[in-house]
């Protein structure tokens, strides 16, 4: 029988990185797609209101979601380490505890996001006339917040064993049924953005679904059991302590992001509709750097679990240099083919040149953001969540908030909120840099034996 679980401990570093990378990548390709196919959709069929409906709530629902994801992340962290180092009874604590934590986590967020939908979007300045189809998605989208949670729970646990060709095979199921929901939903129901939410939710629930099965039905030493599905409250301490750090980041940079959302709603509906478009296309952007820094997460945490730390730190450097160089070559398409992308999803020339000016502010500054997630991934890897934590605190939150707050007030102009990205980007690599050539992460700072 082949084995799924593939350590990272031995072997061509550049080749191990690589190919447990292609699969996250291709996956997170078809996830992108499917959202994207979202956008054009309600874009194309419904108009420039719903897609500013349904482009106002992204930032809100990765501000919940984000944070729970990055609780998942460090249980993918602790698994990692515990398989590296070969301790499989503790390995199978810490998956038990991370799902058992998975399924309350997404209870309680379906109850918190479906109840304050409408007056977190009032405190964000949606415009009254996108109002009722924003609640709409936005409360259909938090139903299926368990599957959301549960899904991330998963792809982390067997992201975490070396096996990124699974989750690969289960998002691609769950794309093709998207993309036929949406088309059942939109255009023949006539279900409005309720239909393109509840086409996510079913989506996104098939695709937990088959991950259960998989680390159910696996004789690996990675197996789930329903039965044994508790909290052990010493891993769960730890699981939290390597997590937290990464879910407040997401959510700090979620909530700065909701506060950008807010400063384009002030522009009006057709800023909304270029921005949420633009949005879609910046997800290509991710589609690399998402792939390495999950990778470079596992392969250092792996490694620095079997003491090779020598090798985490090669791998690292290879796998930031190559995520800038993917990201930046993504960012040269998008400043010339910014027009065309923009006028995929909604052609009015308002709408596209909001688009193509955000996209042509942020396209050359691709490789700092990449930078900046790759250095971040590595020191979760290590165990060290906290710095890439309070770098963005700083960077990406407080003074982009303070940026945006000063700024847009005495100017009236959206140039402002464009070009807030690739200004905090580059203080948050600068940032990076400098912590990174200066201390030895990977033997000194690991925080977890």
């Amino acid at each position: 029988m082949q084995k799924t679980a593939v350590p990272m401990t031995q072997g061509n570093i550049g080749k191990q990185i690589v190919f447990f990378a292609l699969p996250i990548f291709l996956g997170n390709l078809f996830q992108q797609l499917y959202n994207t196919v979202d956008s054009v959709i309600v874009g194309n069929f419904l108009g420039s209101s719903a897609l500013a409906a349904v482009s106002s709530s992204g930032s809100l629902i990765f501000m919940l979601i984000g944070f729970l994801s990055g609780i998942s992340a460090g249980a993918g962290v602790v698994v990692a380490r515990y398989f590296g180092a070969k301790d499989h009874e503790n390995m199978k604590t810490a998956i038990h505890t991370t799902v058992a934590f998975g399924i309350v986590a997404g209870i309680v967020m379906t109850v918190v996001g479906m109840a304050l939908s409408p007056q977190i979007l009032r405190l964000m300045g949606t415009p009254e006339n996108v109002m009722e189809g924003s609640v709409s998605y936005l409360r259909i989208y938090f139903s299926g917040s368990l599957a959301f949670v549960m899904y991330n729970v998963f792809v982390g646990i067997l992201q975490a064993v070396g096996d990124s060709k699974h989750p690969l095979y289960y998002l691609m199921v769950s794309s093709v049924v998207n993309l036929i929901l949406d088309v059942v939903f939109i255009v023949f129901f006539h279900s409005g953005v309720g239909g393109a939410a509840l086409a996510t939710v079913i989506s996104q629930v098939v695709s937990a679904l088959l991950c259960l099965i998989q680390l159910v039905r696996t004789k690996e030493c990675y197996r789930l059991y329903l039965s044994q599905i508790r909290f052990d409250l010493p891993m769960l301490k730890r699981i939290i302590e390597m997590g937290l750090p990464a879910g407040m980041q997401n959510s700090i940079i979620a909530f700065a992001n909701v506060v950008v959302q807010s400063n384009i709603n002030a522009f009006g509906e057709m800023a909304m509709a270029g921005c949420g478009a633009y949005s879609k296309i910046e997800g290509f952007v991710f589609l690399p750097i998402t792939s390495f820094t999950m990778a470079l997460t596992t392969f250092v945490g792996q490694n620095i679990g079997a003491k090779e730390y020598e090798r985490a730190q090669k791998g690292a450097k290879f796998g930031i240099l190559l995520t800038m160089i993917l990201a930046e070559l993504i960012g040269i398409v998008v400043f010339v083919l910014a027009p065309q992308l923009i006028a995929i999803f909604d052609s009015h020339p308002e709408v596209v040149q909001f688009g193509v000016e955000k996209a042509r502010s942020a396209a050359w500054f691709f490789f700092l953001l990449a930078f900046s997630h790759s250095v971040a991934a590595v020191l979760r890897g290590a165990g060290k969540a906290v710095v890439p934590m309070v770098v963005m605190l700083v960077c990406w939150c407080v003074i982009r908030v303070s940026f945006l707050t000063i700024t847009v007030p005495l100017t009236n102009s959206i140039q402002m909120v464009y070009w807030v990205y690739p200004l905090t980007w580059s203080l948050s690599s600068l940032a990076f840099l400098v912590y990174y050539k200066k201390i030895d992460w990977a033997r000194k700072l690991t925080g977890w034996k």
